[in-house]
């Protein structure tokens, strides 16, 4: 299942997944929105190893921006790939968010 465009579709996407844009949170949080108009909270706490470390420095986390419809950070030196993000973020529904943060 998916939304797009405000309507619920059966079945998958097509094409790959991306992101539409992404609110940074505090404490390592973020609200993303997918292309197909799906909005999730992703903790980055779950991004582990040494490329994810720089993340810890919540000026750097706060850096965060879209680059063809992929989260990176530090100029494109740290990325996640969409769908893991999709995979470990959870279902978020609020009707009212700051529009603030980096989208496409």
């Amino acid at each position: 299942m998916f939304i797009s465009n405000g309507m619920v579709y059966g079945g998958k996407p097509d094409g790959p997944m991306r992101i539409a844009s992404v609110q940074v949170l505090d404490d390592m949080m973020m609200i993303l929105t997918f292309t197909t108009g799906e909005r999730r909270l992703f903790d980055a706490t779950s991004l582990h190893g040494p490329v994810y470390e720089p993340l810890e420095d919540p000026v750097v986390f706060r850096s965060a921006c879209l680059d063809h419809g992929i989260v990176t950070w530090q100029d494109g030196e740290i990325d996640c790939a969409p769908e893991y993000m999709y995979n470990h973020s959870y279902e978020y529904s609020a009707d009212e968010i700051p529009l603030t943060g980096c989208s496409l």
